[in-house]
């Protein structure tokens, strides 16, 4: 890519995008847990306790005031309502995945993603690609129609759900004028009053899950810094990294969920699946290289431009 941040800045993004996907990667574990949970419900108990979470965050930092700026006219406002939308039905998507045993077509959603990072970084931000990098996309590419191929059901719908929803998402908070917090926190907000219906519908009904038992109870509790601590990080690191960066480094979450789909989750592995991870850890490797080799050329570049200023101005 042409352009990217200092090399501070791109320390922390990368710091914070890998700290995200880390998560992501491990948190079909804690769905797993509540599989017994109506997923609308678990849905539902994600957006209230992630609002509580973030109000009070937001709160002790002083920074409630932002709300005011994530509702603006125009499409700021339209841009919010978007990304929220999406990421309503990312989170459905994935919690339905993961407790009717889909892990592995959830994983496959989100070695896709990256590749439609890229696209829509240079189709939309006008990022560009250098050879090593265009190598790792053609490698990824490779590795998820290898992927795609080993299926019997034929189209990946919940995967192309998965892969679609969260790059648009994951756009729209990269150029939203809104902080990371005050944005997701705007979203929980127009969420909330769904989900609160949602729950008082099943607490009439007595299909209420919450309550029930204090295991249960507290683990639906927990799905408010579990939904709200990665997107944080994962804003923050949109915003110090290109978008195609981003998407190479979200490799991380799918190939931890492939590892529990198979190892801890059973779900079936053979020959031309465990190819096609060696190539897209393969891509991710080079890319990585080409990553540090960049951002070392950065950090030898900057004492010769302040050098060169010098010069000029005598």
């Amino acid at each position: 890519m042409s352009s990217g941040p200092g090399p501070r800045e791109g320390r922390l993004g990368v710091i914070a995008g890998l700290a995200a996907y880390l998560w992501w990667g491990l948190v079909p574990v804690y769905f797993k847990a509540v599989a017994a949970v109506s997923p609308l419900e678990v849905l539902a108990h994600r957006i209230v306790w992630a609002l509580v979470l973030l109000a009070v965050w937001l709160g002790l930092r002083g920074q409630l005031a932002g709300l005011a700026a994530a509702a603006p006219g125009g499409v700021a406002r339209l841009g919010i309502l978007a990304s929220t939308a999406l990421i309503a039905v990312n989170w459905l998507g994935f919690i339905w995945a993961v407790v009717t045993d889909r892990v592995l077509e959830a994983s496959l959603g989100y070695f896709i993603n990256p590749l439609v990072n890229v696209l829509l970084g240079m189709l939309i931000l006008g990022e560009r690609l250098r050879r090593l990098q265009w190598i790792s996309v053609g490698l990824a590419a490779a590795g998820v129609i290898l992927l795609a191929a080993t299926r019997t059901e034929g189209l990946p719908w919940l995967a192309l759900l998965l892969a679609f929803s969260f790059a648009f998402y994951g756009l729209l908070r990269k150029v939203s004028p809104v902080d990371a917090g005050s944005g997701l926190l705007a979203e929980v907000t127009l969420l909330a009053p769904a989900a609160l219906g949602l729950l008082a519908w099943r607490a009439v009904r007595g299909d209420l899950a919450f309550g029930g038992d204090m295991k249960t109870s507290l683990l639906l509790v927990a799905a408010g810094p579990v939904t709200a601590v990665p997107l944080l990080l994962f804003v923050a690191a949109a915003r110090r990294l290109p978008y195609g960066t981003i998407g190479f480094l979200q490799y991380v979450a799918p190939s931890l969920q492939f590892v529990l789909a198979v190892a801890v989750f059973g779900e079936p592995f053979g020959v031309p699946q465990a190819a096609a991870f060696g190539l897209i850890w393969f891509a991710l490797l080079l890319f990585s290289i080409d990553m540090r080799r960049a951002l070392g050329a950065r950090v030898t570049d900057q004492p010769r431009a302040r050098a060169a200023r010098s010069t000029c101005s005598r």
